[in-house]
């Protein structure tokens, strides 16, 4: 849909939309009822938090939102708030505007006065203040709702960082859209610099760069990035993995994460709550601040408030509830969409547990096909929700296509991946259950409630005929842990880092049939046989304590009395550990399966099977060169074979 009076340019595909983002708008028009277009919730948070005080937002919908939706909770609902949302003008196609009784009106923006001229509202003020001054070691998380002035704080603060004698400072988001606001700033406020791409660059040679997180990371695992005193602002660091900014906090003394609270693209309360451990662990000394008071409209505004209602902005879970006295609940989509204080509990649960929750993940939960949601719940206050998807059971046709990727069929990641990396066609075949999400209230972690919905899952799967309970998520060697304490074995490992999380994607099954059996005895013999090759070429920078956990599952191999004369050489003698390297794989192999999981053998295991060299091995141990870790090397295969039975 376009009308003449409008220019074509102005229309965006739903790709495109955010474009717009970090600019400022009157009017936003936005079409799910021409032919190809729908509702993309996304979208819809991205621009509508673009508006101005007095702008104006237009939704373009089917002329019965009902029909269309029957097959959609989601849009049922979306409708259903809608109709009893105060302050929306509704306008059919056949009749005139439908006013009702009274529209809010929102007074032209009065921001609290602030003393600091270049900044709008005292909070705003603050945040630069704590920018400008940021201690070595005391990272600071900024966080605001959208509209509050957080990017712009950020370029103000670079701006009175230049002028104050700094040389360099680096930023990073998710794009460079979401840093305009900064880089506008920063023009305005030093008019003797100018902009270049997506550098600003003072006449004195001073500089603010903006860097692609995957890029930074680069240079910063090369060195080349980082150190002291080095800066590094991250904006919208909930929509950036977890792994990159632990790497930032290691390398930058002087480092600020910024992020939205109730964001379009990440939940900036999830990331605290998350990032929080890594924060205490690394960096204790570390500080918040909270931007409250809105500068593109006034407190209160009407639209913001419909905006959180709709896409569940706001969504918080529940209070804790005392241990004890869980009853579990399987909830219907359409019964999860019709009863909306649950369906907030379940949705601020997902949001607080994975940091990377968008308002599309809402649309998928009501709306996917064949999705499983499991709840425990105490006096109906929701402590644990479970997402699972049914998979693959493709007839032998079918199966052969997709195997040989003919054939792409949605909604089954598990089943698909494994024939593409294994080229298992029984796993397509096979009927498969896959555990999309499991989130625990923040007060009841570490009380078996994950535990207890996934055994829950694993028995139903069972009565169901369910061959494989599978599950996919970011290789971190806790996850794995508590994946393989339930009897899960990992079956494929990506070659790459993923985009979502910064880290190797993992799979994990367990079989609950004969036939499962049969296929996971398959899968994960493939894998282990696999995996020590992939440890020497595309996996030769995986985390070693990731490489070490895998590994453990692999067969205890034997060791011959030649292996034990080699071992035994290196540890007494002067056995250059090289030349014994099989028979040292071989050990590092036994210590793992006999549940060996730390730092030393994870070093060991990067020097035997990643071929980390010495210098590497140098900088984690602390030493200056290569006779200090082989004399290192020497002793720690001494411990192991004092303290392992290495006969059988």
């Amino acid at each position: 849909m376009c009308p003449d009076s409008l220019e074509r340019t102005r229309w965006l595909s739903s790709a495109k939309a955010r474009i717009r983002l970090g600019g400022e708008h009157d009017l936003v028009v936005l079409d799910a009822v021409s032919e190809g277009a729908e509702f993309d919730p996304d979208v819809f948070g991205a621009l509508s938090g673009t508006l101005r005080a007095g702008g104006l937002l237009v939704l373009l919908t089917p002329p019965d939102w009902k029909r269309p939706a029957a097959a959609s909770p989601y849009l049922m609902r979306l409708h259903r708030r809608l109709e009893g949302a105060g302050g929306v003008v509704r306008w059919p196609v056949d009749s005139g505007p439908a006013f009702p009784e009274y529209l809010l009106t929102v007074a032209e923006r009065t921001p609290a006065p602030s003393e600091d001229p270049d900044c709008l509202t005292a909070d705003q003020a603050e945040a630069v203040a704590r920018l400008v001054k940021l201690k070595r070691r005391r990272p600071l998380v900024l966080t605001a709702d959208r509209g509050r002035g957080k990017t712009s704080a950020l370029g103000i603060a670079c701006a009175r960082l230049l002028l104050a004698g700094e040389r360099r400072i680096l930023v990073t988001a998710p794009r460079p859209a979401a840093v305009s606001a900064l880089f506008e700033r920063l023009e305005r406020l030093c008019p003797s610099g100018r902009r270049q791409d997506n550098s600003f660059i003072e006449a004195n040679g001073a500089r603010v760069d903006f860097m692609a997180p995957d890029e930074l990371s680069t240079l910063v695992e090369r060195g080349e990035a980082g150190g002291a005193g080095c800066r590094l602002l991250v904006d919208e660091a909930a929509a950036i993995p977890a792994a990159l900014l632990g790497q930032w906090l290691e390398r930058f003394p002087r480092l600020a994460f910024a992020t939205t609270v109730h964001g379009y693209e990440g939940s900036g309360r999830g990331f605290a709550l998350r990032f929080r451990e890594r924060l205490e662990r690394q960096a204790p000394d570390w500080r918040e601040f909270h931007l409250a008071m809105p500068i593109r409209w006034a407190e209160g505004d009407p639209l913001e408030r419909l905006v959180n209602d709709l896409l569940l902005l706001d969504a918080e879970p529940p209070p804790a509830s005392a241990p004890g006295g869980l009853d579990m609940w399987r909830w219907c989509r359409h019964a999860l969409a019709a009863e909306e204080e649950q369906l907030r509990a379940v949705f601020g649960l997902l949001v607080q547990a994975h940091y990377r929750t968008s308002p599309a993940d809402l649309r998928r939960l009501l709306d996917e096909p064949g999705l499983r949601v499991a709840t425990l719940a105490s006096r109906k206050q929701t402590q644990a929700v479970m997402l699972c998807g049914e998979e693959g059971g493709f007839d032998a046709g079918l199966a052969e296509q997709v195997a040989r990727g003919e054939r792409r069929p949605q909604g089954h990641l598990l089943a698909q991946s494994l024939a593409a990396h294994a080229g298992s066609r029984d796993a397509l075949m096979a009927r498969l259950r896959r555990v999309q999400r499991i989130a625990v209230h923040p007060g009841r972690r570490r009380e078996g409630l994950g535990r207890r919905l996934l055994q829950a899952e694993l028995v139903d799967a069972r009565r169901a005929g369910v061959d494989l309970v599978g599950a996919s998520f970011g290789a971190e060697p806790g996850l794995i842990a508590f994946w393989q304490a339930q009897g899960f074995r990992a079956v494929r490992l990506g070659l790459s880092r993923e985009t979502a999380t910064g880290e190797h994607a993992v799979m994990m099954v367990a079989p609950v049939s004969d036939r499962g059996e049969a296929l996971a005895g398959e899968l994960t013999a493939g894998f282990q046989q696999l995996l020590p090759m992939l440890l020497a070429f595309e996996l030769n920078t995986l985390d070693p304590m990731v490489a070490l956990a895998l590994l453990a599952e692999g067969p205890r191999p034997p060791l011959n009395d030649l292996d034990r004369r080699d071992i035994a050489d290196v540890a007494f003698g002067f056995r250059e550990p090289a030349l014994a390297r099989p028979a040292l794989r071989a050990l590092v192999r036994c210590a793992a399966a006999e549940g060996k999981r730390d730092r030393v053998l994870s070093l060991m295991l990067a020097w035997g099977f990643q071929g980390r060299d010495m210098a590497w091995l140098a900088s984690r141990l602390g030493v200056s060169g290569r006779r200090e870790v082989v004399a290192w090397l020497r002793r720690e295969v001494a411990v192991l074979l004092e303290g392992y039975d290495l006969r059988s």
